[in-house]
């Protein structure tokens, strides 16, 4: 079974400091039949004004993950950390029994674009923790770069869920492969540019889920940059 979530579908919501388009239902948007896929729950690409952002507000029982595209963004939470995330880097906090925090425009002259991700965790009641990871060009470029797992290696950070997030920046007319197990889920979306997917082209914004595929491969129309979510 294939899924296509075309990006001009998606919610909108424009509070000025921000622009967030809602891939799954998310606050003011409620769409029934996009309310997630498996466990994930959120994929808000926000644009976020120079000096803006999320003022402190609290989270429990959910992964989170942000991927900067453009800008730089400012975090600060409850359990002390104060960091800033970078196109290239990979933010999870994991809310577990609560946690407070806030994400600002680290630019008082520039936007910053980025993907807000949320993963609903394999249990409640974890201990609220964070971890953040740069990843090199050469670790992105033209191969499935493994960022966040449940079982973590080469260096991707720890995500308490039966899922791999794996990214890639493909050159135009580069092609990748991925086969998943049989039984899973897989979430495909482009971040950037375009792609050909079983036939059928998606552009920046656009997004595209399976149940128990057979081997997918991806070949890009453009320069691209997607987000591939193997899932149980």
């Amino acid at each position: 079974m294939k899924t296509i979530r075309r990006g001009t579908e998606r919610g909108f919501a424009d509070h000025g400091w921000l622009v967030s388009r809602h891939t799954f239902s998310f606050a003011g948007y409620h769409d029934p039949q996009h309310m997630g896929f498996g466990a994930l729950r959120v994929i808000n690409e926000d644009r976020v004004a120079p000096g803006a952002g999320f003022g402190a507000h609290s989270h429990r029982d959910m992964e989170i993950l942000s991927w900067v595209l453009d800008g730089a963004l400012e975090h600060k939470d409850s359990l002390g950390t104060g960091a800033v995330i970078r196109p290239g880097e990979l933010q999870r906090m994991s809310a577990g029994t609560g946690v407070t925090h806030s994400e600002f425009n680290a630019s008082k002259t520039e936007p910053v674009h980025f993907l807000q991700i949320w993963i609903l965790p394999e249990r409640g009641g974890l201990v609220p923790s964070y971890e953040q990871k740069a990843f090199s060009a050469a670790e992105l470029d033209n191969v499935w770069c493994l960022v966040a797992s449940g079982q973590p290696r080469d260096g991707a950070v720890t995500v308490h869920q039966d899922v791999h997030l794996s990214i890639s920046r493909l050159a135009a007319g580069r092609s990748l492969s991925y086969a998943p197990k049989a039984g899973r889920r897989v979430w495909l979306q482009v971040a950037r540019g375009s792609v050909e997917v079983d036939g059928v082209v998606l552009e920046a914004g656009d997004a595209a889920g399976w149940v128990d595929a057979a081997a997918l491969d991806v070949r890009a129309v453009s320069a691209a940059e997607i987000l591939l979510f193997d899932l149980s």
